[in-house]
């Protein structure tokens, strides 16, 4: 049975679990190597076309919705999102990066980092809030830029998006093997394979990883709602693990751990902070449950804000628990909370720490499955990527292909790859998308085609380049500058504070949110938009070096794929729409054929 109404094309018929070229490139540049070469020639146009086009609220509602064949059942709740922030975030980060922050990088103040990172992350919880209050599809943060910042940056920032949800998983995975060694009284090289012809971060293969990552599998390609209730229950059993750790940890403090609070200075809160920002995502994973959610207008504010407001809180008091047990330079990197406990002679508290680490890393994995499968099903909705990933099963009602797609890049990842390496990767990754949301919202706020005039688009570009121009200043000059001289900042913070000024003075708004809206625009998104790029400022240049290769590698397969077979679906889509009499799917400048 097809698809009813006017969006029952080719593109969107039902192809149950056929796996033929159609369901990979349906499109009509893939119909033969002649239309191929033809749609490669036409390259420059059709990328132009892309870039100035974007999508409209509805389209992302309804016909982009529309071409998975399937709804997705609406079963969550405002609870349920709560229990998803709060199982999606707190993992990996706070059980296992705690530890080799404080050792190595910024001591005690380790809790500074938390708040800093904590900051951030909450100004970017308001942006995600509003567009999926808006905008309640699966496709999360890759919907909105689609809808504000164009077809283009949206694929950048899908691919981000993509990458983010694989290394997270494959972090969370090894890390759960190191705890669960640490329960078993092994050390977590001893469930791993050595390889010695390899290179020391990927030689150390962990087969354990691929285990969990498998049985997550298939829990989250069951059903959304036994996600939920499995996530519930986990999560109950973990915040009661993080109470006893708070409180015993605290029965045990020593006041002179924190003699020397800041060791490494304020460069080594900054620079934790960057990486430890690696423990706060997960929550953009609960803004592609909108779908899925009855009532998205309040229970979105409320399961978003409200599970970031808990998991900061407990992040800060598990810091500092830590960090009161034991003189930093003896935390454990590996195990921090378990061998500290051994090491203030509760030796048997160990078990439950281990427990309920692996225990909130299970659940990290699995919201973040959940999450990442809706993400590439509303990208492969859109052809940049193939839409045999888009289909929903009428059964489950769950996206099964791209569940396991995704799964298994993760199980990949997380069998060759070190911890270290995936957390700065990740941070890079997630800090350049939260950048780009935060830059929407500033969008969507003061532009509307057709009725922004051309003297307030043009205030509202300069603003927004010198916004951005200062928050780079500042990063580069704070991550390239070996000394605290603070001179520069004296120049690029009020060219900042300026911009936002004159964008909330000088540029009227456009359009006011219609259900839920972030409070002081501009102020707050052009600060998540300073706060994002100065974290960045302080990640390592290897890692930036693997996200440029990354980077070259999302063009390639752009260039070559992803812009035409999104390029001809636009296109039916707007013939389609134009042939039945009804309003466009998107807007913006057309770059013609007979421009060329």
């Amino acid at each position: 049975m097809g698809l009813d109404g006017p969006t029952g094309n080719e593109g969107v018929r039902r192809r149950g679990c056929s796996c033929t070229k159609d369901d990979f490139l349906p499109e009509e540049s893939f119909k033969s190597w002649g239309n191929y070469v033809q749609a490669l020639q036409e390259t420059p146009r059709r990328f132009m076309d892309r870039v100035f086009t974007r999508s409209l609220d509805s389209t992302e509602l309804h016909e982009i919705k529309a071409r998975s064949q399937h709804e997705m059942k609406k079963t969550l709740s405002w609870w349920d999102l709560i229990w998803f922030g709060i199982g999606a975030v707190i993992g990996a980060g706070i059980f296992v990066l705690t530890g080799l922050q404080a050792r190595e990088v910024s001591g005690p103040a380790v809790v500074i980092s938390y708040v800093v990172s904590g900051i951030s992350a909450m100004l970017s919880v308001f942006c995600y809030t509003e567009f999926a209050v808006e905008i309640p599809v699966a496709g999360g943060s890759f919907a909105y830029l689609r809808v504000e910042l164009g077809d283009f940056m949206a694929f950048i920032a899908a691919g981000n998006i993509l990458l983010e949800y694989v290394i997270g998983g494959a972090a969370v995975a090894r890390s759960w093997t190191s705890y669960f060694a640490t329960l078993c009284n092994h050390k977590p090289e001893d469930f791993r394979i050595i390889v010695h012809s390899m290179s020391e971060d990927y030689g150390h293969l962990d087969p354990i990883a691929v285990v969990v990552v498998c049985v997550i599998c298939v829990l989250a390609v069951l059903s959304t709602k036994g996600s939920s209730r499995f996530n519930y229950i986990a999560s109950i059993i973990h915040v009661i693990v993080i109470l006893f750790i708070i409180i015993a940890g605290f029965s045990k403090a020593d006041a002179k751990n924190y003699s020397d609070f800041m060791p490494f200075g304020i460069r080594g809160v900054f620079k934790s902070s960057a990486v430890l920002f690696f423990a706060y995502v997960g929550f953009d994973a609960v803004s592609t449950m909108a779908e899925e959610t009855k009532n998205p207008a309040r229970d979105i504010p409320i399961g978003l804000v409200g599970s970031m407001v808990i998991t900061t809180a407990a992040y800060c008091l598990l810091a500092v628990a830590l960090c009161l047990m034991q003189p930093f330079r003896e935390i454990n990197v590996d195990a921090p909370f378990s061998v500290a406990f051994e090491a203030v002679g509760m030796s048997w508290a160990k078990y439950v720490v281990a427990a309920g680490a692996l225990k909130g890393m299970t659940t990290v994995l699995l919201v973040s499955a959940v999450g990442q499968a809706r993400y590439l099903t509303h990208i492969a909705r859109t052809h940049m990527m193939p839409p045999w990933l888009a289909q929903v099963n009428p059964k489950t009602g769950t996206p099964i292909n791209a569940t396991i797609v995704m799964l298994s890049a993760t199980a990949i990842i997380a069998f060759f790859t070190e911890l270290d390496i995936l957390a700065n990767l990740l941070s890079i990754s997630t800090l350049f998308i939260f950048m780009l949301v935060a830059l929407a919202l500033l969008v969507r706020r003061y532009y509307v085609s057709g009725e922004t005039t051309t003297a307030n688009r043009n205030k509202l570009v300069a603003c927004i380049v010198l916004i951005l121009a200062s928050s780079i200043a500042t990063a580069a000059y704070w991550g390239l500058s070996d000394n605290d001289d603070w001179i520069a900042y004296v120049i690029t913070v009020p060219i900042w504070f300026l911009a936002t000024l004159a964008l909330h003075a000088a540029v009227p708004r456009a359009r006011n949110p219609k259900l839920w809206g972030v409070p002081l625009v501009p102020w707050l998104p052009s600060a998540s938009i300073a706060i994002n790029i100065f974290l960045l400022g302080s990640i390592d240049g290897a890692s930036f070096a693997r996200f440029g290769i990354w980077t070259v590698v999302l063009l390639l397969y752009y260039f070559f794929f992803g812009l035409h077979a999104s390029y001809d679906t636009a296109k039916e889509a707007a013939e389609n729409k134009m042939g039945d009499g009804l309003k466009k799917v998107e807007e913006g400048v057309k770059v013609s054929s007979e421009a060329q």
